[in-house]
């Protein structure tokens, strides 16, 4: 008889989001593939648990991968997690479910804590529909490009993000998006749990005014309204993309793109507010 892979989400911060079935697999297993050894005896040590532990990440998936398949054929089962959260969003483990449903065997997920939900949940920013993005990229022409790709999506957008480019990438989203409502939360689920409401420039002047941004980032930016950005005169929408570190010159072609008029439009409106 071959064995299951189990795909278990564990908590993103607090150890108590950990669920009763999740908590029973991982005691019921031959073998926990994780990340982190040491992230993972934090969590097993609280619920008591004593398994195997075997590394599965990005640099070693690929062989690990053939290593897992092969004890699942041989009647072992296994459980997939991830240092926080839900196996495989933003994390290792596709090779691994890959693979082993074309070996066919049962792949099955064991549901629980997610930043993403954890985070729209709690913004004030619509629901109904979403967007995952995963981590933004970590140059500035590729942030820009994405967020010019999704501006007239209508949902809210959703991304995770470093603490070291969380400013860069916040003043990317006010020249691409201007100055919808956005969400940083930050994290979730922890003792110093924090989410900062606003507009991208507002939160940017937060944050850059602390010593130093630490901890886990969800960034949340509001469906597109392209009324409230055509309202705001034009000197005013250039001067807000300045005010959130932009070159003067960015934030003219910046306002010109966002509402569809040419450059020279923008530099007459700049003139005449002189």
């Amino acid at each position: 008889m071959v064995g299951i892979l189990y795909l278990v989400a564990t908590p993103i911060g607090n150890l108590e989001d950990i669920t009763v079935r999740a908590s029973r697999i991982l005691s019921e297993v031959s073998a926990i593939a994780c990340e982190d050894t040491r992230e993972s005896h934090k969590l097993l040590d609280h619920l008591g648990i004593r398994k195997p532990l075997l590394s599965c990440h990005e640099h070693n998936e690929r062989a690990r991968t053939e290593e897992l398949v092969a004890r699942l054929q041989h009647g072992e089962s296994i459980a997939l997690i991830s240092d926080a959260g839900s196996p495989l969003v933003s994390d290792p483990g596709y090779r691994l479910v890959e693979a082993a449903l074309e070996a066919g065997l049962t792949v099955v997920p064991i549901p629980g804590p997610s930043a993403l939900i954890t985070a729209l949940t709690a913004s004030g920013l619509a629901t109904d529909a979403f967007y995952f993005g995963g981590f933004l990229p970590p140059k500035t022409n590729q942030r820009r490009k994405i967020l010019e790709s999704l501006a007239e999506l209508d949902a809210t957008l959703i991304f995770y993000e470093s603490p070291h480019r969380i400013l860069e990438s916040l003043t990317d989203v006010a020249e691409v998006l201007g100055a919808r409502r956005a969400v940083v939360a930050r994290e979730l689920t922890k003792m110093h749990e924090e989410f900062l409401r606003g507009t991208a420039t507002s939160i940017r002047d937060t944050l850059a005014g602390r010593p130093s941004v630490k901890g886990e980032i969800t960034l949340l930016i509001a469906k597109a309204d392209a009324q409230a950005e055509d309202t705001a005169p034009i000197p005013e929408a250039v001067n807000e993309l300045v005010a959130a570190g932009i070159s003067r010159m960015d934030a003219m072609k910046a306002v010109a793109r966002r509402r569809g008029i040419s450059k020279r439009d923008v530099y007459k409106a700049m003139e005449h507010a002189e």
